[in-house]
């Protein structure tokens, strides 16, 4: 079995200390930076990706893949990095002003980052101006925001509002999602996506950037 494959299934193990014994080897054997990251680490969290979505494993299997892979990936990062390997693109991420809560929030970042996305996370409790200062800052093309309380889902739309006040809109897409969220009140307040799980978000997102068909 070659090296790039041997670091996807022990990533969909969770073997964080095997997959970056095997990264190191790979990258002392001459491969390519980009191959290890798209044929080794991307493509066993795509694996992790799918069986998510489709409940065959849970939280604790993601996280610990999650691990796995950024084992790998800070070998990678200084390498990638030199060779100008792109990203899938960039995404800021939070939860919305006066929402505390951040673990599907955090969930989503690992998920972006294991399908090859840059993740601007800004934590919880983000105001609307942040997300809109730091989308454009980064120059990212994605917001998404999380929320779990009703009372703070009024601030995904003064997030949608405001990028459109500052002319942004079609150049800077918003996606929300939270337990309480709902693709009807997405499209009530003009968001241009609902994400019903960390899966589906990430696909969303992929289609939203036009890395993938939504």
């Amino acid at each position: 079995m070659d090296t790039l494959k041997q670091i996807a299934e022990h990533l969909e193990r969770g073997e964080d200390e095997r997959v970056h014994e095997l990264v190191s080897r790979a990258i002392a054997a001459g491969l390519p930076p980009g191959d290890i990251l798209n044929h080794g680490l991307l493509a066993g969290m795509t694996v992790i990706g799918e069986q998510f979505r489709l409940r065959e494993i849970f939280l604790p299997d993601v996280l610990l893949a999650a691990r796995a892979m950024y084992a790998g990936l800070d070998l990678l990062k200084p390498l990638l990095a030199r060779d100008g390997v792109p990203s899938a693109g960039k995404v800021v991420i939070g939860s919305v002003q006066g929402d505390l809560h951040d673990i599907g929030k955090n969930l989503v970042g690992i998920m972006l980052k294991g399908a090859g996305f840059e993740v601007v996370d800004l934590g919880h409790d983000v105001p609307a101006e942040r997300f809109v200062d730091a989308a454009v800052e980064s120059n990212a093309p994605v917001i998404g925001m999380s929320a779990l309380l009703t009372t703070t889902m009024p601030v995904m739309k003064e997030v949608v509002d405001l990028v459109k006040r500052r002319g942004l809109e079609g150049r800077v897409r918003t996606i929300v999602g939270g337990a309480p969220v709902s693709e009807s009140f997405a499209r009530e307040i003009g968001a241009d996506a609902y994400g019903f799980d960390a899966a589906n978000a990430v696909e969303r997102v992929k289609g939203l950037t036009g890395t993938a068909q939504v």
